[in-house]
């Protein structure tokens, strides 16, 4: 079960790097602004909030990423440890999107799936 948390964490922390990207590189470009939904001028609008946001994305995806490094080399309970606190926060902010914005579900869901999945698969690995 170790390493199937690890893969999800890792498959969990990939996606946070490219929500990242889309929100602190690609903002106002056509491809966030189709995966956001927004027009250019709202885009250009909240460009600033996006940036910030996206760098919440993109430590989250970190800390999960040290925990794999860690799992990997052989400190099992600190890399898991920092797998689940960081794909569990993911999950959190995905929790948050769906309850705050239920048009935005496809997005949550998105968002929360591999996290979910990785916890899952953490906690199991913890208790073995």
């Amino acid at each position: 079960m170790l390493a199937v948390a690890l893969v999800l964490g890792g498959l969990a922390a990939a996606l946070h790097v490219f929500i990242w990207y889309l929100e602190s590189v690609a903002w106002t470009g056509p491809r966030a602004r189709a995966t956001f939904g927004t027009t250019p001028e709202q885009a250009e609008a909240n460009r600033e909030m996006a940036y910030n946001q996206g760098f919440y994305n993109l430590f989250l995806a970190v800390l999960a990423i040290v925990g794999i490094v860690l799992a990997a080399s052989g400190r099992t309970t600190a890399g898991l440890t920092l797998v689940l606190a960081g794909t569990g926060c993911m999950l959190a902010a995905a929790l948050v999107l769906l309850l705050s914005s239920p048009d935005k579900r496809r997005a949550a869901v998105t968002q929360g799936t591999l996290p979910l999945l990785a916890v899952v698969a953490t906690v199991v690995a913890l208790a073995a």
